[in-house]
């Protein structure tokens, strides 16, 4: 057999390669831009205002968000760090059992990507599986960010952070609408906060990562004993990902509205990314069971199917109204018909 390099083509090359910049391309832009939406002041955040001594926005604060119960650290190193733990550990794992479970010598341990280069099966699914999560969770990330921004919804405790002077307002009554940003005198970094709530990006990220886990889990694990055991880890996750949403809910860091937004950004992304992109990881298995066939110019001729000439099939109907030997017109008919059906008289 010969090698599989042997086949590659420069133009073939050219394309994978050019696929291969184009993805990169797009990965840099979407880190780009969550950088830019996290950690610079490039866009500004909408100032909304309030009426005085509104009641949504005058609970109490509880302190900073590293003080929380699920504090940022803790989630996001949970969101990249489990998903990634579990897909690399199961696709390791699937393949070592199937590739002690077959022949070397019978079996091509390599898999096609795109139109030139053959990579271990196992590498190809993790970096897909992996590069596709990792998209989604930046992704998710700038959605979140730009409903912030563009929104400015303030957060419950606004009124405490933000400690107002109702007095030199002239709030002596409570339907008085506050509009100007300077009506606020307490901590700069902790209004700003107060006012990027909607949508909840901890809501928005657990989801995310709690249902793609749970799908991998769901279309990849077919280990016997596991029918029960794949739907409790998967609502387990998503369980997890509710509790999130519920404890920035308790701690008055988000309204409700705040938290449903961010797990139908969470859960349309996911969705999306499982189904249109990764398929329900349904790729080849780790070891193809036949070899890919190449269209060979010189391969043999494919056997063809005998197409019937219309004067065959007036004969062939002929003959099943003609069943009696009496019949002498019919089968002489018949016979005249099939001497000049031969080819070459």
């Amino acid at each position: 057999m010969p090698a599989v390099a042997e086949r590659w083509e420069p133009r073939d090359k050219r394309k994978f390669f050019t696929y291969l910049l184009v993805e990169l391309v797009i990965m840099a832009g979407t880190v780009m831009l969550a950088y830019y939406f996290e950690y610079t002041d490039t866009f500004n955040v909408h100032v909304q205002g309030f009426f005085c001594y509104d009641n949504a926005y005058a609970k109490p604060y509880l302190g900073p968000e590293e003080s929380s119960a699920i504090p940022p650290a803790l989630l996001y190193a949970l969101v990249a760090g489990v998903p990634t733990l579990v897909i690399m550990i199961s696709e390791t794992v699937l393949f070592l059992i199937q590739y002690s479970s077959k022949e070397l010598d019978s079996q091509e341990k390599t898999m096609l990507t795109g139109d030139c280069c053959y990579l271990n099966p196992l590498v190809r699914r993790t970096f897909r599986f992996l590069g596709v999560y990792t998209f989604g969770l930046f992704t998710v990330d700038i959605f979140v960010n730009a409903g912030q921004v563009v929104t400015g919804n303030l957060s419950p405790h606004f009124l405490t952070v933000c400690k107002p002077n109702f007095t030199a307002l002239g709030c002596q009554h409570a339907l008085r609408y506050i509009s100007h940003q300077e009506a606020c005198t307490g901590n700069q970094e902790d209004i700003l906060r107060a006012r990027k709530t909607f949508p909840s990006k901890e809501a928005a990220l657990s989801v995310y990562a709690a249902l793609y886990l749970a799908s991998y889990i769901t279309c990849t694990v077919k280990a016997k004993g596991t029918r029960l055991a794949k739907p409790v880890l998967s609502l387990g996750l998503m369980c997890l990902a509710f509790l999130t949403g519920l404890n920035r809910v308790a701690e008055y860091r988000n309204h409700w509205s705040d938290v449903i937004a961010g797990f139908v950004i969470g859960v349309a992304i996911a969705t999306f990314l499982v189904v249109c992109v990764v398929h329900n990881f349904k790729g080849k298995l780790l070891l193809s069971e036949d070899p890919p066939q190449d269209n060979m110019p010189n391969a043999p001729m494919m056997n063809m199917s005998r197409v019937e000439s219309p004067l065959e099939k007036y004969i062939a109907s002929q003959a099943v109204l003609c069943q009696s030997p009496s019949l002498s017109l019919c089968h002489n008919i018949l016979l005249l018909s099939a001497h000049w059906s031969v080819p070459g008289i």
